[in-house]
């Protein structure tokens, strides 16, 4: 055991994460293919809290930025029925509900001027119950930032 340590601080294997160099981003608002248009800000918004708190990037502006964040909403499906309960005179009622949101998204270095990450058609969900649809945005925001904060700390 001792052996793997000191072979490991020898050779200074890392995690992944983004380019030491890469300290400030710019978020871009993402397109909106969809016929929700608050979703733009929701998702801008969330992005920019993940990147910023758990990715410890500063915020700048687009031309001042080592890395720029952009993206493309692509689908929202608002009320998918997921549970269902049997209701008064043979009906039934639908008691959860189902958030559907796919993006395309990527980080850019603009200093290396490549990709350091890249999501096509990334699909996020949140349940929520009957009437409460923000719960439900909110979960799957929750997914999409965490989805992106992974990716971007998986890099080499």
């Amino acid at each position: 055991m001792l052996l793997s340590l000191a072979l490991a601080s020898c050779y200074g294997f890392s995690g992944g994460g983004l380019p030491p160099d890469v300290k400030t981003v710019a978020i871009l608002p993402f397109d909106n293919l969809t016929a929700e248009p608050t979703l733009t800000q929701q998702v801008m918004t969330s992005v920019r809290e993940a990147v910023e708190n758990r990715l410890g990037m500063r915020p700048a502006g687009e031309d001042q930025a080592d890395a720029i964040v952009r993206g493309t909403i692509t689908r929202y499906d608002p009320d998918l029925p997921v549970a269902f309960q049997g209701g008064v005179a043979n009906t039934v009622d639908v008691t959860r509900r189902l958030v559907r949101l796919t993006v395309t998204v990527e980080i850019y270095d603009q200093n290396a001027e490549r990709t350091l990450w890249e999501r096509n058609a990334l699909t996020v969900e949140g349940d929520y119950e009957t009437g409460r649809e923000q719960d439900g945005i909110d979960k799957a925001l929750n997914l999409l930032v965490t989805d992106i904060v992974d990716g971007a700390q998986s890099q080499w």
